[in-house]
């Protein structure tokens, strides 16, 4: 599915810094709640003050399992530490506490739906670890003149960076990668996903090649803190290496930064490999052990996964896989889905509803499905109206629209009987009455009765059409098309 830019193959792999849900930081009992007062969360662990030792959040280990059984990937029983040098002012230890060799969470994969022109397919990205680190404190400089203040309320936090493979290859695939990736994370738990607080961060990294030439050399877009940015910082990126190339100069390894407000990438240093930082392994902390039985009982006590309820929603509902995955987008959704597929007993028409007429007005109004002005037993009760042919289609948009904007009476599935009745739009069921419209109609439209006998097929919408009109709409589409043809022949 690779798509050629200029005749230029891209290739990009992404590291996500996922913050964990714990309360605490990764080494220490600090607290790690967003917005406090800066240096008002930092222990003295946090600042390598002589003396401390770190002590490990045994709750960010349980998170990272999580996160390994969701993407089915390796749990290692032993896994190590390491210490990774590098001077920063907001680094106050000198170094970060990492994994390098051997990581906690190793392979597994995430598999996503893409539209690609008129087909949607479907994606998986592999990924090539998840392991435990702390987050380093924070730089200020838009408060101070010619100078720069250092937080350490973050210095500490508990992350998970996920590393993939460079497996995709458009700045879409990449986006809707990323987007998965956050509804995997949020969905069990191990992250709130905030991407404006720097819960959820994504660097790309980004090359370019020739098709079937040798991996191009990469720059990482660092940060990205939105979907809509990182798609625009990827496309300039690409475009940006493919025109040094052809002015005849080489990429230069480096990490670079976004400016949304430019729409361009800007050199912010060049970029270091794994023998710049001298990693070892961390004195202080010994190997981290994961016994099965401890994976065991982390399994057990997690919800069901949005691949394992997807897989579930295809054997028990008959729904197609696209539709499935895109109904466990999130718990909220994939809850509504089945309250009112139970509910109605028509799971697809359920599902076109959701994925339609509900996720389309959710959307345009900014509005989380659980917002909703129309529940799940409203919209079954509708749909059972729309399967038992007291409306039509037509007429149950008309009805949906009074549900969205409060016209029912009192909230209940009963709203949808009293806006038919009220709005009138119950289907013309009675066959004498319809058989009339239909001869009057016949009657009236003797050349296209004509046409229509000759051969030519299209001649019956215009029967169609006057006989719609003159039941006022209500007369089931159905029924008249079965009684048109039957008149007809």
């Amino acid at each position: 599915m690779s798509k050629l830019v200029q005749g230029y193959e891209v290739v990009i792999g992404f590291e996500t810094h996922a913050q964990l849900s714990t309360k605490s930081k990764i080494f220490s009992r600090a607290s790690v709640a967003f917005g406090a007062e800066p240096n008002t969360q930092a222990c003295a662990v946090d600042m390598a003050l002589p003396g401390t030792l770190p002590v490990m959040n045994i709750g960010a280990v349980e998170r990272a399992i999580e996160f390994g059984l969701a993407i089915n990937a390796h749990i290692a029983e032993r896994s190590i530490f390491a210490r990774k040098n590098y001077f920063y002012p907001d680094l106050p230890k000198g170094y970060q506490i990492s994994q390098f060799e051997i990581p906690v969470v190793q392979g597994g994969e995430v598999s996503f739906f893409l539209e690609v022109g008129k087909e949607t397919v479907r994606k998986t990205v592999r990924l090539e670890r998840a392991h435990l680190e702390e987050d380093a404190g924070k730089s200020l400089h838009e408060d101070f003149i010619g100078q720069s203040g250092i937080d350490l309320n973050r210095a500490g936090t508990p992350l998970l960076e996920i590393v993939t493979q460079p497996d995709m290859r458009s700045s879409e695939e990449a986006v809707a990668y990323a987007k998965e990736l956050h509804k995997i994370v949020t969905w069990i738990g191990i992250c709130d996903g905030n991407m404006q607080e720097g819960s959820f961060r994504c660097d790309a990294n980004v090359s370019v090649r020739k098709p079937g030439g040798e991996l191009g050399t990469r720059r990482e877009i660092k940060n990205l803190n939105s979907f809509k940015f990182m798609q625009q910082a990827i496309d300039y990126e690409v475009r940006w290496q493919i025109d040094q190339i052809e002015d005849g100069h080489a990429i230069q390894q480096a990490t670079v930064l976004f400016d949304p407000d430019t729409g361009e990438t800007r050199a912010m240093r060049t970029k270091e490999d794994a023998a710049d930082y001298r990693y070892f392994p961390d004195p202080d902390l010994p190997p981290l052990v994961i016994g099965r039985d401890w994976v065991e009982r982390v399994k057990g006590e997690m919800a069901e996964l949005p691949r394992v309820m997807a897989e579930r929603f295809v054997k028990d509902y008959a729904l197609p896989e696209y539709d499935a995955t895109q109904l466990t987008q999130s718990k909220a959704v994939a809850a509504y889905f089945e309250a009112t597929a139970k509910a109605c007993g028509q799971p697809k028409l359920a599902s076109n509803w959701i994925m339609g007429e509900v996720s389309r007005r959710l959307n345009a109004s900014e509005m989380a499905i659980e917002q909703a002005p129309v529940s799940a037993a409203q919209l079954a009760a509708l749909i059972g109206r729309i399967s038992d042919n007291t409306i039509s289609n037509n007429a149950a948009r008309q009805v949906f629209e009074g549900l969205w904007n409060g016209e029912g009476p009192s909230g209940s599935e009963g709203d949808v009987d009293a806006l038919i009745e009220a709005k009138g739009l119950k289907q013309m069921n009675d066959t004498g009455e319809l058989e009339k419209i239909i001869d009057d109609v016949l009657a009236a439209n003797p050349k296209n009765v004509e046409e229509f006998k000759a051969g030519n097929a299209k001649a019956l919408n215009g029967l169609v059409g006057p006989i719609m009109k003159a039941s006022k709409g209500k007369a089931n589409p159905g029924q008249v098309n079965a009684l048109l043809m039957k008149k007809l022949r």
